[in-house]
């Protein structure tokens, strides 16, 4: 059986990835901001957070742990700006005003002024990191979807003097992903999940006009970004997974988009060459489960039923429910289906309106139904 093999196998419950993150971080952070600590004292901060983040989620037996993003202050901005040719402009919150409650706040937005090139390893160090803290578990790194450098700011937010054909900018983009998939696998790494908000955000219909309005072509920016994050992972090796999470917003509880998954279902479920995809489902606003006809045997879906936005606990009962409602859509059945929250405690550095241990009450609760679900299961290849 290979890798890859085996990690499906034993993925009935997952993560998408990040966790709260502990006073003692925030105020790590903001010292590092004001200058009153250092980037070496920073790291350590970081790296006590990661182990006992790490050590937590064996506890709860998860068998893909991740660093809680820890290290980052937003699930997208940290990556990209560390590749060669990018700039942030726009509104930033820096730790000390967090709590303007300023509704109509809107992250930076990446805007292209040079050649996009990956001049360094970005998540080699944190990978190893986690890497020798894992034990058992399959330690994951999470990087934004290359569709994050292009869909907030269009063709309007890339240099016309640099790149005056698109194709030149979504070619380096590519080269750029690629270099980094090849570091992290070199370094041991067999599972890289890609975060997306972008298809998501194409099944809402207002977002869809706002795109149209900018001069963009909605109708082709599906087919686009299939072709963009395919040519990423093109020619990956054959034992290293690869997962994307789709997410309609995830800023403090907040959501930005609804809209069910059949204006981008055969993109997502056939088309993109994933072997496992997160997908929001516990709110009407991901729509029904019809979605699932498209997808292809041998990929595996894992279903976001329970909320990470909140804390109260769901009902045992109906998640079960769900689930197997959501299987008669599968031609695999339950072998193709995983559990997990429907995103992260912490997709920014504010985090959710959750308690610190009602997170891992959650992902208790997800395990449980899981072992309920999956016991008695074939563990044959989704």
């Amino acid at each position: 059986m290979s890798d890859k093999a085996a990690i499906l196998n034993r993925l009935h419950f997952d993560h998408p990835g990040s966790y709260l993150r502990t006073e003692e971080l925030l105020r790590a952070r903001l010292g590092a901001e004001k200058h009153e600590v250092s980037k070496a004292e920073l790291r350590a901060v970081e790296d006590r957070t990661i182990a006992g983040l790490v050590a937590k989620q064996l506890a709860v037996g998860m068998p893909v742990v991740t660093d809680g993003e820890a290290r980052r202050a937003y699930f997208h901005l940290d990556f990209l700006q560390q590749l060669e040719g990018g700039k942030y402009f726009g509104v930033t919150v820096s730790h000390n005003n967090l709590d303007t409650g300023d509704a109509n706040w809107t992250p930076p937005v990446l805007t292209i002024t040079g050649k996009i090139r990956h001049v360094r390893p970005i998540q080699l160090d944190d990978f190893l990191f986690l890497k020798a803290r894992a034990g058992s578990a399959v330690p994951k790194v999470c990087i934004p979807s290359p569709t994050m450098a292009h869909f907030r700011g269009g063709r309007a937010a890339i240099s016309q003097e640099v790149y005056p054909e698109l194709d030149d900018f979504f070619a380096d983009l590519v080269a750029a992903y690629r270099a980094e998939i090849r570091s992290l696998y070199d370094a041991g790494c067999r599972f890289i999940q890609l975060d997306d908000t972008n298809l998501a955000y194409l099944c809402d219909a207002k977002m869809r006009a706002s795109v149209a309005e900018r001069g963009d072509d909605v109708e082709s920016l599906p087919d686009r970004y299939a072709a963009l994050i395919n040519a990423c992972i093109q020619d990956r090796p054959s034992d290293l997974v690869i997962g994307m999470h789709l997410c309609r917003g995830n800023f403090r509880s907040r959501f930005f988009a609804s809209g069910g998954y059949e204006p981008v279902a055969k993109t997502i479920f056939e088309d993109i060459k994933l072997d496992v995809l997160y997908l929001e489902w516990e709110s009407d606003r991901a729509g029904n489960f019809e979605p699932l006809r498209f997808l292809v045997p041998g990929r595996k879906v894992v279903l976001g039923l329970l909320s990470s936005k909140f804390s109260d606990l769901e009902d045992k009962g109906q998640i079960i429910r769900r689930i197997n409602e959501a299987s008669k859509f599968c031609k695999g059945g339950l072998n193709q289906l995983a559990l997990s929250t429907q995103c992260g405690f912490s997709s920014t550095y504010h985090g959710n309106a959750i308690r610190e241990e009602d997170q891992w009450k959650k992902l208790a609760l997800i395990r449980e139904i899981a072992d309920e679900v999956w016991s008695s299961k074939s563990s044959g290849q989704a």
